[in-house]
């Protein structure tokens, strides 16, 4: 039995007694009236689930009726049915926010059909979610124990999101608390695989090593650049790939997916080493013995990130593509935003057109200090909420928009992701260790081994060594880096934060995604 309340209007109600006997064995309360004053007398006294409502009817009309209802209660559903199938009809039906729309005569199944798909969507939906779950769970078990490579765990992530944004659309905490162990045992896999393969990956000689940062211009966006039609590299920095999911139906109004794919961040997650890295085509430790004047250790003064156009040119320059036209653009802030959108037409004459976007990285940043903001990104479904919402009234959307209207290639990626923490670690280290929470660097760094992952030779990881004898420690899963002095301060402000920096899938495994403008 469904319990829902339904009420059918129509002045021939006598015709449709074979209907509303079929609705009702099927579980539903049905109330029947053959005008629409009586109907509407009956829907403001009582509680009422949806409306069957005959458009053609003596007094007050279908549409009067309609309207009537919706002044009353904007939100209850209202399915037209009619004899009448002018396309006018329709538009102003549509127009009057009718919840769907039957031509008679109607067959029974029909008519159930519509009703299951206003009231019972979710609760079908959530059932359907929930069983396709519950046997994929245990071949991604299987998937996990056969130890996947590096494309295997890029396929292990992308099921994980997809099945993390499905059981959005359910109600069963059960099945997403399920989703959440699994995701974490994911987690602490993918740590181990990443402590045994990193090292070998970065090697100048290794054939097995996915693309990482270093290689996403070289590899995924100079060979898209050819003359005649314009490259947007759009790098919108901290996007995760569920993020890019929910922007995703706003982006594909105006453009057409090419390809859908994933990369890995280097080391640290950071914007300063995998951005630089990106723009640079070099891991970090070859940009300070190449750029000694430009890179920055953690514990220098001044911005961390002003010197990707000079990477961005030489590396252009090594490729032997300096003949590119090409333009870098930086958007710090909204009023920066505006401007590039009334400015964005200039870039259509360029081969190739380099925009860095930061609006995910500051929300992620901006979340410990501003108490609204811990409220508004709670946990992954709101950070995915507030993004997409970002993004809809965005200064960058507005310039998508407009440069869809040409022929032109876009390719979205961003530097790294972030995790939200919840595992405080202790870490010992002297004055000249580094402040991050998903990693450090120094020379006297004391820690649980469990729960870090540690490179004692920071030029075997592509790094740079801020003093003699450093090393660097990653914090894997959802653990953050915190001194014993001061424990519970740090606990308190930083316990539930995106944060980024250290191992997760959620931080090295990233999104690159080709489109063309419809």
């Amino acid at each position: 039995m469904t319990g829902y309340s339904l009420v059918w209007i129509d002045d021939e109600m006598e015709s449709l007694q074979s209907l509303t006997l079929f609705l009702k064995n099927k579980g539903y309360a049905v109330t029947t009236f053959s005008n629409g004053l009586d109907a509407l007398d009956y829907i403001e006294k009582n509680q009422v689930d949806l409306v069957l409502l005959d458009e053609s009817m003596p007094g007050l009309s279908g549409l009067q009726t309609l309207s009537r209802i919706k002044q009353m209660q904007p939100r209850l559903p209202v399915v037209l049915v009619t004899k009448n199938e002018t396309e006018n009809l329709m538009d102003e039906a549509i127009g009057s926010q009718i919840a769907d729309y039957l031509i008679k005569p109607v067959h029974p199944n029909q008519v159930l059909l519509s009703i299951k798909k206003l009231l019972d969507n979710r609760r079908l939906v959530a059932e359907k979610t929930t069983q396709a779950y519950q046997q994929e769970f245990r071949k991604m078990m299987m998937q996990l124990e056969d130890g996947p490579d590096h494309a295997g765990w890029m396929d292990v992530y992308r099921q994980l999101v997809h099945w993390e944004l499905e059981m959005e659309k359910s109600d069963s905490p059960e099945m997403e608390e399920v989703l959440k162990t699994q995701k974490k045992e994911a987690n602490a896999a993918f740590a181990k695989y990443i402590s045994k393969n990193y090292l070998n990956w970065i090697q100048p000689s290794s054939t097995s090593a996915p693309v990482m940062s270093h290689q996403l211009l070289p590899f995924k966006v100079l060979p898209h650049v050819e003359p005649g039609i314009p490259v947007f590299f759009v790098l919108i920095d901290n996007l995760r790939f569920d993020q890019w999911k929910a922007i995703e139906p706003l982006v594909t109004e105006y453009y057409r997916v090419l390809e859908e794919e994933t990369f890995y961040s280097i080391l640290p997650t950071a914007t300063q080493y995998s951005r630089n890295a990106i723009m640079a085509g070099m891991l970090p430790s070859a940009i300070q013995k190449q750029f000694p004047q430009a890179w920055k250790n953690d514990d220098d003064e001044g911005g961390k990130n002003q010197f990707e156009p000079l990477f961005l040119e030489a590396l252009l320059k090594r490729m032997k593509k300096e003949q590119l036209r090409y333009s870098y653009t930086k958007v710090l802030s909204l009023q920066e935003g505006q401007q590039m959108v009334q400015q964005v037409h200039n870039l259509m004459n360029n081969d190739l057109n380099v925009i860095v976007y930061n609006f995910v990285d500051m929300l992620s940043h901006a979340r410990n200090e501003m108490e609204i903001l811990k409220e508004l990104v709670s946990d992954e479904r709101s950070y995915r909420s507030i993004t997409k919402s970002w993004f809809e009234h965005s200064p960058l959307f507005q310039a998508l928009k407009k440069i869809s209207e040409k022929k032109v290639r876009l390719i979205i990626a961003t530097d790294h992701g972030s995790i939200q923490v919840g595992n405080a670690c202790k870490v010992v280290g002297d004055r000249q260790t580094s402040t991050n929470i998903r990693y450090k660097h120094g020379r006297n760094l004391d820690f649980e081994a469990k729960d870090v992952v540690s490179f004692k030779k920071p030029i075997e990881a592509g790094l740079p060594e801020p003093n003699i004898n450093s090393s660097y420690i990653f914090a894997k899963e959802d653990g953050y880096l915190c001194y014993p002095n001061n424990y519970n301060h740090f606990v308190n402000y930083y316990n539930k934060t995106f944060q980024h920096g250290g191992i997760s899938m959620e931080e090295m495994i990233i999104p690159v995604i080709k489109l063309v403008s419809k």
